[in-house]
């Protein structure tokens, strides 16, 4: 029985020369030059496949590596162009290796003020355009870094009387030979309060407190400053013109003597792995100098002060001025020693935080224009405490919150919220009434609390509504300017702001 056995071998024949090509292709595309000889008998076949196979295998190593070249010419090229970058936390250039670097930032704070009904001082509720401020800061060669800050807004706040003048706020240039050892030169914020020292877009309130009325805001001078082992302990000391309280010295100096201030804070539980206690930390601040000429300039600042000449004296929350160095006759001068204490705290846990400060200003003055001539040495004191809660549960910090989820109301979306609060009192030395300050209309003390919410709409947007609340010791008996017309009653005010910084 062979009916059609012939035409069923050639039928598997066939089968199996097909089987034995689609394995000499599939081991020609797969490079296994290995299992030929089970694929084809020809041993010339073989050998010229093998030779295909190589050759095709060294265009593929040819092209490998031309591909390598190339991308590493890409990567040198990149090397050396210049990095640009932009996002929330500014606009910046700079080199490749970061040796040379360019940043603009800005600082916009638009502010409203409104005052309680009882308030009789014309034209201080209103709107305020409080900072406006481009930032341009660098780095050249490497460890050289600067810092540009004009300022175009309220430069100087207070009543509504009182000019807008552009000024210069910051103006450094920065060694930092390592992050503990760094040396400044040039006009920038003096080392001693704790509050002062918070960047201005990052303050609980529109307004610092009572505290911050007894220390120096910008000085002219040198700094040497660092941070040891990542922030454990933070160091600053320098030598400066000399400014009196509150004051943001000129582009000059007013006398020839120097002031020291320096500053230690330290955070001993930076490092621990109990998360409660790595932002607590504590420190002090003060300095010493000399007025060796009598002179103005060495008294407070002249902020809110409606008399012309401007007097100078100390300010509430709603920066109206509650005492002046303002006799019944002749004027008053900084004449001799002042030297500044403030010990301080903070901790931060989580959405929770709290810092408090006191401040000590020992000020010698005496009068003149007038006989007899007085003189005496003032201390005054004040200390404050300021808490906050992110209800929205994002970290607090000294240096601002950015929100887990920036405001999106098509996401749902609404950033993050932060109630806080705060309690702050300045006492003024007895013995500046009535030689030095007429307790007809000065204070002789100020008590102001303040509660607010914060609403961080994303790392770059912010606003702010705020209510104070400041009651006086004495003062208010003369209505007819400030500090008279301030003290005369307890102080409401209700403040707003919208601010933008990048």
């Amino acid at each position: 029985m062979n009916n059609g056995l012939p035409d069923d071998r050639g039928h598997l024949n066939m089968n199996k020369n097909r089987i034995k090509l689609n394995r000499w292709i599939l081991a020609a595309v797969l490079g296994v030059p290995t299992i030929l000889p089970a694929l084809a008998s020809d041993e010339a076949e073989i050998e010229a496949l093998k030779a295909q196979v190589q050759a095709l295998d060294q265009k593929i190593r040819i092209l490998e590596r031309e591909r390598e070249l190339d991308q590493q010419g890409a990567a040198d090229k990149a090397a050396t162009l210049p990095q640009i970058t932009i996002g929330a936390n500014g606009f910046s250039f700079g080199s490749a290796d970061t040796n040379f670097s360019l940043a603009v930032h800005g600082v916009l704070q638009m502010d409203t003020r409104t005052f309680g009904h009882d308030d009789n001082i014309p034209g201080d509720s209103g709107f305020l355009l409080r900072r406006a401020r481009p930032i341009i800061s660098g780095t050249v060669f490497r460890d050289f870094d600067f810092l540009l800050v004009p300022e175009f807004g309220n430069a100087s706040p207070g009543s509504a009387s009182t000019a807008t003048t552009p000024s210069v706020f910051d103006a450094y240039i920065n060694y930092r030979y390592s992050p503990a050892v760094q040396f400044q030169a040039g006009k920038f914020k003096t080392p001693i309060g704790l509050e002062q020292l918070q960047g201005d877009v990052n303050t609980t309130f529109n307004e610092r407190s009572l505290v911050t009325d007894l220390v120096p805001n910008r000085d002219l001078g040198f700094e040497l400053h660092g941070d040891i082992r990542g922030g454990l302990v933070s160091y600053a000391a320098g030598i400066f013109n000399g400014v009196g309280d509150a004051r943001n010295t000129s582009n000059y100096s007013f006398q020839d003597n120097r002031e020291f201030d320096g500053r230690v804070f330290v955070m001993p539980f930076k490092t621990s792995h109990t998360p409660a206690l790595k932002n607590l930390g504590a420190g002090v601040g003060g300095g010493w100098g000399e007025a060796s000429i009598n002179n103005t300039l060495g008294l407070p600042n002249t902020t809110g002060s409606s008399t012309s000449p401007a007097q100078s004296g100390y300010t509430t929350d709603g920066q109206q001025q509650f005492f002046a160095y303002n006799p019944t006759s002749g004027s008053v001068q900084a004449s001799g020693a002042h030297w500044r204490l403030s010990p301080q705290a903070s901790w931060y846990y989580g959405p929770l935080s709290l810092f408090g400060e006191y401040a000590i200003s020992d000020q010698s003055v005496e009068t003149s224009g007038t006989v007899p001539l007085h003189s005496a040495t003032l201390e005054n004191k004040a200390w404050e405490v300021t808490g906050g809660w992110v209800l929205t549960g994002e970290e607090a910090s000294f240096n601002g919150i950015t929100p887990k989820h920036p405001f999106d109301p098509r996401k749902g979306y609404w950033g993050a919220w932060q109630v806080v609060g705060r309690y702050a009192e300045l006492n003024i030395d007895q013995a500046a009434f009535p030689y030095f300050s007429d307790p007809a209309t000065s204070a002789s003390a100020a008590q102001a609390w303040a509660v607010g919410i914060n609403w961080y709409l994303n790392k770059n947007l912010r606003a702010d509504a705020s209510f104070s609340h400041t009651t006086f010791t004495g003062g208010g008996t003369s209505t007819t300017s400030t500090p008279g017309s301030v003290t005369s009653h307890p102080e409401d005010v209700f403040f707003t702001r919208l601010q933008l910084a990048f």
